[in-house]
């Protein structure tokens, strides 16, 4: 069944913008788009956004993969490994309710993170954290850029967005094989996810001009003020 036209026009400009902040700093098409889609379109999460999530960061590995941190890599791919059954078991036993407030919680946390001033330490201990809690999140919400962000936060815009590219793209192809493998993954979410790799690829062209604008962060407290509201709504929308 295809998606309907209100998922491919709301849905679409979500993912679009997300892809645009994505390929500019290194994360956010979870981050921006999953409070609409779990709000309007709650029988297409995590799904969906997952496959959209999956195609994103091809997109930045094709201009910047040299860049990539190979070595911190490997231990939140193991972290990773360890998170992602956790997020089916949290897909199986939530309702849709449970997961829109999930992801509601978990957006606000990547508000804190990107607010976050001091200084984390990167080593082996806080890479498989940080892999574990994405891997956890990104499979039963598709938001899983916030705890490996946070680690690579002061570090340059290429060196952000090759490293997270490269994480994103194999985590979340985990996610989406493991959910298949325990037939979580409905083939609605699954075509869903496919219609919204054109507002992906639109996401991606638009960043090319606006990218040193953007990595100014000239919008970015706007555009996370904008998750910041989507993320409260989805909250308490959810509550009453």
């Amino acid at each position: 069944m295809l998606p309907s036209t209100t998922f491919l026009l709301v849905g679409g400009l979500a993912v679009l913008v997300g892809a645009l902040v994505q390929s500019s700093i290194g994360f956010g098409v979870g981050v921006v788009a999953t409070p609409v889609v779990a709000l309007l379109f709650p029988d297409l999460m995590p799904g969906a956004l997952l496959i959209a999530a999956t195609v994103t960061p091809m997109f930045t590995l094709v201009r910047e993969v040299r860049h990539a941190d190979l070595g911190g890599l490997g231990w939140a791919f193991a972290g990773r490994l360890a998170g992602t059954p956790l997020g089916v078991w949290v897909v199986t036993v939530l309702s849709a309710r449970g997961m829109s407030l999930a992801a509601g919680g978990l957006v606000l946390v990547a508000l804190a993170v990107s607010a976050y001033s001091g200084t984390v330490p990167r080593n082996r201990t806080t890479l498989a954290a940080a892999g574990m809690f994405a891997g956890l999140g990104g499979t039963a919400t598709a938001i899983g850029g916030p705890p490996i962000a946070l680690l690579y936060q002061r570090e340059s815009g290429p060196r952000v967005r090759a490293t997270l590219a490269i994480f994103f793209t194999l985590g979340t192809l985990i996610s989406v094989l493991t959910l298949a493998a325990l037939d979580q993954f409905p083939q609605r979410q699954l075509v869903a996810g496919l219609a919204l790799t054109p507002f992906v690829a639109a996401g991606f062209l638009a960043a090319g001009p606006l990218r040193r604008y953007l990595d100014g962060g000239r919008t970015r407290l706007a555009v996370l003020g904008l998750v910041g509201v989507s993320a409260t709504v989805l909250i308490v929308r959810n509550l009453i």
